[in-house]
């Protein structure tokens, strides 16, 4: 019997911040795949190396591990000319998380956005609609015990992603959108502030709203802050390492694991009690997550 099933999530994370994981796509380079390439093709290709970043992170203290289907739309797996059912995909995605996971943590089930711009008219909301309820029926009869829909800059698409996965399932739905800084305040590429993102989620039904990636834990404490003065629900806050810089022809983040994970006390201050990594955290930025939740620091 697995320990940690559905909504328990949401009454354990009572007891304390609950740690997820760090990206996965940059891990999973680290073991062969080629940059451009399409991370989710490897569910099927090389289920085993996905499997050891699933471990790693395990390994390193994560509570939550999240699927490899952030590209994991229809849409996206066209557009990244990956052969094979979208359906499949995700539920072969979410079988080795759970495998990985065994008793011993959560599986998040990620839907990211599409790379489509419904408001240019490219696709229509309900093609778009289909491709998130045959994401979610992967991610769900996969083993996944919540869905995660992460990194989105479109509310629309936001909300069409969450009914999508409040349709065939009953897991709970966490949504995390990308705010950045600017002249009116943080915002989503399309305009969206906090309050407006807030009020739109929690009539949609999410049980849990959240912010990643972005550029980086400081602008994360904010964020969070911000979030807590519109949504009454719990929140999940997953961090940049930082913004990306081009160091000697490579993609580097500056964050250290050490300046992330002294910041962690903040950012739960601030109230966040889901919290991990986006772009260009490791194992060791959420190893020393783990130690500063643990007061091993």
């Amino acid at each position: 019997m697995r320990l940690k099933m559905k909504t328990e999530i949401l009454t354990a994370v009572k007891e304390g911040a609950i740690l997820f994981d760090g990206a996965i796509g940059t891990q999973l380079q680290a073991r062969g795949l080629a940059i451009g390439s399409s991370p989710e093709s490897w569910n099927r290709l090389h289920p085993d190396l996905v499997a050891s970043v699933h471990r790693t992170y395990l390994q390193a203290g994560a509570q939550v591990l999240t699927t490899n289907t952030f590209g994991g739309s229809p849409h996206k797996l066209y557009t990244d000319g990956v052969e094979g059912d979208p359906e499949e995909i995700n539920r072969l995605a979410a079988v080795i998380a759970r495998e990985a996971a065994g008793d011993q943590a959560w599986v998040a089930g990620s839907i990211g956005p599409t790379g489509t711009m419904l408001m240019m008219g490219e696709v229509g909301e309900e093609e778009i609609l289909e491709g998130f309820l045959c994401q979610a029926r992967g991610l769900a009869t996969g083993g996944a015990d919540l869905i995660v829909i992460e990194t989105m800059s479109d509310l629309t698409e936001a909300l069409l992603a969450l009914k999508a996965a409040r349709t065939v399932c009953d897991l709970p739905v966490f949504v995390s959108l990308t705010f950045s800084p600017g002249q009116r305040g943080y915002r989503t590429l399309m305009g969206v502030d906090v309050s407006q993102a807030a009020a739109a989620l929690a009539k949609a039904g999410a049980a849990v709203m959240g912010c990643n990636c972005g550029t980086g834990i400081d602008d994360a404490i904010h964020i969070v802050r911000e979030i807590a003065v519109s949504w009454k629900g719990p929140v999940l806050a997953e961090p940049n390492a930082g913004l990306p810089q081009l160091i000697d022809g490579k993609t580097s983040y500056q964050e250290t694991p050490e300046k992330m994970a002294a910041r962690l006390p903040e950012l739960i201050g601030a109230g966040a009690v889901f919290v991990g990594g986006c772009c260009g955290t490791t194992p060791d930025h959420i190893r020393a997550f783990h130690h500063q939740l643990k007061g091993e620091v």
